[in-house]
């Protein structure tokens, strides 16, 4: 159970309804996440939902992060997915699964993203950008020889947009783990039909 309860989307405040509506900024570089048969977050939604002001401010930030990042969505969700796993957060792993497998992310993959920067089956740049996750959670930033790999590839913006979306996520882990926020009931759901459709080794 969690600490507080999240607040149920029938009470959200007018003003926490337009705080959402940040979560869309005003010049995307991606289309919007789908929904349809995607996790609802209503449990996240609905902690956010006791602090409008705060939620407004954070729904900017994570609207860019989603949808106006310079990564590519694959790039956005193999940080984030990583983020999950070193917080060890079940919550935002579950919920980003979906996420990752629209991003075309393999499950086989996700398993890797458990595993860390070390499988021998990532390219030397996937495991750099995961690696940076690993150093910027436990060491407070990214070492010399991962900023020169991730260089080969990324400019300034890039490098930006990569800590500022490890950090992002890691803020909702720390939120996740300390209202002890429960898994939405939506997730049992989707996943028993995702492996009925696909197979539970999909």
């Amino acid at each position: 159970m969690a600490r507080i309860d999240p607040v149920p989307p029938r009470e959200f405040s007018e003003e926490f309804r337009t705080a959402m509506a940040a979560l869309r900024p005003a010049n995307p570089r991606h289309e919007p996440l789908p929904t349809k048969d995607r996790p609802k977050a209503l449990n996240t939604l609905g902690t956010l939902a006791h602090h409008p002001d705060l939620a407004r401010a954070y729904f900017t930030f994570n609207g860019h992060l989603l949808l106006g990042t310079t990564l590519s969505e694959r790039q956005r969700e193999l940080v984030v997915m990583r983020v999950a796993a070193v917080r060890q957060s079940s919550y935002e792993w579950y919920q980003h699964l979906f996420v990752a497998r629209d991003a075309g992310i393999t499950d086989e993959e996700v398993g890797r993203v458990a595993y860390g920067p070390d499988s021998p089956l990532w390219s030397e740049f996937e495991a750099a950008l995961l690696r940076a996750v690993d150093e910027m959670i436990i060491d407070g930033g990214i070492t010399t020889p991962t900023w020169q790999i991730l260089s080969t590839e990324f400019d300034v913006r890039q490098v930006l947009d990569l800590i500022f979306t490890a950090g992002g996520y890691d803020i909702l882990a720390r939120l996740f783990k300390s209202f002890e926020l429960a898994m939405d009931d939506d997730i049992p759901e989707l996943m028993s039909r995702y492996e009925q459709l696909f197979g539970p080794e999909h």
